[in-house]
């Protein structure tokens, strides 16, 4: 398959394109235009590259512009104006139903006539942003008009980005990836979980591989539990059609919780590039055990923010989750009876996504720290707690004890904490989206999800999702801090 060439600072040399089905939709105005800006700006970007806009509603090329301009989720000042101009001279719109065989047609004439003008084949390069339940029409019309054929002379590659939810079970997991395997190769299909690429994440492995401090006690003998939590203050946001079909199980649960518990729970991968780690990760979520439908009750808990009925798009009386909890357990050496918490809900006090790691508590006679919960001394369990803070302070931090100053022997919790807004040099990280798409333009596949990955985590959630009816939806206040 063809390599791009890099020059020293990561941009890709062959000419690109960069075709986005539903480009006039919520992701590509908040995620997919302004991290390519962001890449235009800092000069990642191949010098012949464009992006064509794929969408159902009818607009001239100004018209297109000037919606998808009022709509860009950027900060004022955050690129040069020159720049936003630059990149919307490479921008074009097709206009055409996702079901209509006509408008690949077009779509495919429309590429050719680029290649023409730049005189070789190119890189295709697309991105479904769009419902999961439209994939299948535009991946058979992709196919029909042989959009997906890579370059004859082996010049130019084709991949292709898929959203989650991928898919709704593991049925239509495995539906799907059939269907994606007849039409590309594994190494042509990046399947986004953009919490991967958040840099947070990606230090974990750095952290506990690198630091010979911490991998001899990163196991059960040493760590009592693991807390992984994902809280939002929104609640659905207009998404209350396409959310109410899913619940929060499936939305974060599936993909972003079960991705963070494995780069906790993994073992130290044979190599540190794609294969490596995605084997690692992949190996680690097919050790989570099955939860039974009698263990549900116990190990289980789901709730709804107030109010979510009358969400836009919200069926009457739903019983969709905005809120669960899942006691998990891998089934290894490393980590058998340890329990990992996934906890994620929208409508809370606060925005953040945190994993908490708790140390064995430490009962030393004759020492003392301070009990916060009743603002007394008392012999009690000192646990030092790790923390990886994924947003909004992106930060890694550990809870340790030392001794008050005084004569007393009484020991009290400090925090020693890392960063990155404390470095000058890390102020302008790339973020989520645009490492994705660079990591999809290089070829990198280390932060998208494999199909052993996805077929893992569906083959744990799909029996809670089939038996959650048997689970007690609980209705819960918005603003909580955490729920009961």
């Amino acid at each position: 398959m063809p390599i791009d060439i890099q020059n020293n600072n990561g941009k890709i040399s062959h000419p690109t394109i960069f075709v986005i089905f539903g480009i006039t939709g919520d992701l590509a105005a908040r995620k997919l235009l302004p991290a390519l800006i962001g890449l235009y700006a800092k000069k990642l970007l191949p010098d012949r590259f464009c992006v064509i806009g794929f969408s159902r509603r009818s607009f001239s090329r100004e018209e297109f512009r000037e919606l998808i301009r009022g709509r860009l989720n950027i900060r004022p000042g955050q690129f040069k104006e020159e720049d936003i101009k630059h990149f919307f001279d490479k921008v074009s719109y097709e206009q055409g139903h996702f079901d209509s065989p006509a408008a690949y047609g077009r779509l495919s004439k429309q590429v050719e006539a680029i290649d023409k003008q730049w005189g070789q084949c190119s890189n295709k390069l697309f991105h479904l942003s769009v419902p999961p339940s439209l994939y299948e029409g535009i991946l058979n019309n992709l196919a029909t008009s042989k959009l997906t054929v890579p370059c004859g002379d082996g010049t130019g590659w084709t991949r292709i980005l898929i959203e989650k939810p991928f898919g709704n079970d593991i049925e239509t997991a495995a539906s799907l990836d059939k269907l994606l395997g007849k039409l590309f190769k594994e190494e042509q299909i990046f399947r986004i979980d953009h919490y991967l690429a958040k840099e947070v994440l990606q230090n974990i492995l750095a952290f506990r591989f690198h630091n010979s401090l911490f991998e001899p006690v990163w196991n059960r003998k040493f760590v009592s539990r693991v807390h992984i939590k994902l809280f939002e203050k929104i609640g659905v946001e207009g998404r209350g059609a396409l959310y109410d079909k899913i619940g929060a199980l499936t939305d974060v649960g599936q993909n972003h919780m079960l991705q963070m518990l494995s780069l906790i729970a993994m073992e130290r991968p044979k190599s540190f590039d794609a294969v490596g780690v995605r084997r690692a990760r992949a190996k680690t979520m097919r050790m989570v055990e099955t939860i039974k439908p009698k263990q549900l009750g116990r190990l289980a808990a789901r709730g709804q923010y107030e109010g979510y009925l009358n969400e836009p798009g919200v069926l009457p009386g739903s019983k969709t989750e905005t809120y669960f909890r899942i006691e998990a357990k891998v089934n290894n050496t490393r980590w058998k009876g340890v329990p990992f918490y996934l906890e994620s809900g929208k409508g809370f006090a606060d925005s953040r996504t945190e994993i908490d790691i708790y140390f064995n508590g430490n009962n030393v006679h004759g020492w003392l720290r301070k009990d916060e919960s009743h603002g007394e001394f008392a012999k009690v369990s000192r646990q030092n707690i790790l923390t990886f803070r994924i947003q909004p302070e992106e930060c890694i931090k550990v809870r340790f004890f030392v001794k008050a100053p005084g004569k007393s022997w009484i020991t009290e919790p400090r925090t020693l904490k890392f960063k990155y807004s404390d470095v000058p040099e890390y102020s302008d990280l790339p973020n989520d989206y645009e490492r994705l798409i660079g990591d999809a333009f290089s070829g990198d596949q280390m932060l998208f999800a494999s199909t052993e990955e996805i077929m893992a985590s569906w083959r744990f959630i799909t029996p809670i999702a089939e038996n959650w009816s048997k689970v007690p939806l609980k209705i819960y206040k918005r603003g909580v801090r955490e729920i009961e």
